[in-house]
């Protein structure tokens, strides 16, 4: 069971994964702050709250994309994140590298995938 002092941000644009995944979590024991759909409240969401742990959607709504937002959280966290993409391509991996993640999950996810890669991270 998680630890219910630990916060999970999820930043995804598909509403409904968002609710899957944020269901996921709480079954887990663990807290989310309401999902983001874009980078720049992604961002905000960090700077503001201080979450455990990000679960960041790589193609996001608006023009910075998953990675982009965490290269500026990187500026000024070292928080954990896990990438979630419909996009397994070298490319995306390579410039997801440059910030350090914990996991690149390839959707679709499992409820099983996230339980494991929530617990390796917190």
């Amino acid at each position: 069971m998680g630890d219910l002092n630990k916060t999970i941000l999820i930043v995804e644009d598909n509403m409904l994964l968002s609710l899957v995944y944020e269901q996921h979590i709480k079954n887990m024991g663990y807290e989310t702050l309401d999902a983001r759909v874009d980078a720049l409240s992604a961002i905000d969401a960090v700077k503001e709250y201080d979450p455990d742990l990000v679960i960041m959607d790589i193609i996001l709504e608006g023009s910075m994309d998953g990675i982009d937002a965490m290269k500026q959280i990187r500026q000024f966290s070292d928080i954990p994140v896990i990438y979630v993409s419909g996009n397994s391509d070298q490319v995306h991996k390579q410039r997801a590298d440059e910030t350090g993640y914990v996991d690149y999950l390839v959707k679709p996810i499992t409820r099983n995938d996230l339980k494991q890669t929530i617990q390796k991270a917190i």
